[in-house]
């Protein structure tokens, strides 16, 4: 059971207490981004999945996904009240569907009275939130079967893809290899390029995904994530986006019962109402 401690406000550091996981050998932005669009009462903790040897496979992920449970029960025991995942793809790896990872999410909550959210699942509940239906995927670095695996689970979820296509299938790189030395950063305007792309690409879409958590360089070549930016790209495209990132933020600010602060992307926004 959970510490019965934690369920008194006042014994807790911040009201509104987030945990934060990200994938192995990656310093991972979401505790940062978070509490920068949080109000005060709102704290972060991240803690790394562990293992010696990792080369983000989707293999890996399959093997290693009971990790996540050690995570959910680590922070519920320390006061999170919610726990969210970063990585699209541990969602959907080793042939796992939408009504697997809800199961995996429902049990998690009930056994460390903890809710549990996961970035791909969130895409699907941030464009149900949306009342979004056709599709467009913009599947940015996603190596090959990465970009497949998300277009298979978000088929399964009963959106209908209209386009789907990473930065080589949009003509921004010659080969995935590139993409890879790119370590997740790019250059700031390939933001605003790659998703006019995908959106002429497929205008009859309600909505564009952004999978994964690419970073943009800004004007003085700090890397910054989706969230940072979608409100611009949204006003560029028409279109709203639901990326990996602040679709997971949405779900956990949702599950806390707090909003996020300042101008936001749509799905944000619906809670700042």
């Amino acid at each position: 059971m959970k510490p019965e401690r934690w369920f008194d406000p006042a014994k807790k550091i911040f009201p509104y207490q987030v945990g934060f996981t990200g994938p192995p050998h990656d310093f991972d932005a979401a505790p940062s981004d978070f509490v920068r669009i949080a109000p005060r009462s709102v704290g972060a903790h991240g803690r790394l999945l562990h293992l010696p040897v990792y080369a983000h496979e989707l293999k890996q992920r399959t093997d290693n996904f009971h990790l996540l449970e050690e995570v959910v029960h680590c922070m519920a025991n320390a006061g999170a009240d919610v726990v969210g995942q970063v990585g699209t793809n541990w969602s959907h790896a080793g042939g796992k569907t939408p009504d697997d990872i809800r199961a995996f999410c429902d049990r998690m909550g009930d056994t460390y009275q903890t809710p549990f959210h996961m970035a791909g699942m969130c895409l699907v509940e941030g464009l149900r939130e949306l009342n979004a239906e056709r599709i467009a995927v913009n599947a940015v670095y996603f190596w090959p079967d990465w970009r497949d695996g998300i277009v298979r689970f978000l088929k399964q979820a009963g959106f209908d893809v209209v386009y789907f296509g990473n930065f080589v299938d949009q003509g921004f790189y010659d080969t995935q290899d590139e993409v890879n030395e790119c370590t997740w950063i790019f250059p700031g305007g390939l933001a605003a390029q790659s998703m006019t792309r995908v959106a002429e690409s497929a205008p009859q879409a309600d909505a564009i995904v952004v999978t994964g958590m690419p970073n943009w360089r800004d004007g003085e070549g700090i890397p910054q994530r989706t969230v940072s930016v979608a409100r611009g790209l949204e006003a560029v495209i028409g279109k709203p986006i639901v990326s990996s990132d602040f679709a997971l933020y949405w779900r956990v600010f949702k599950s806390l019962g707090a909003a996020p602060v300042g101008e936001q992307a749509r799905l944000l926004t619906t809670l700042q109402s």
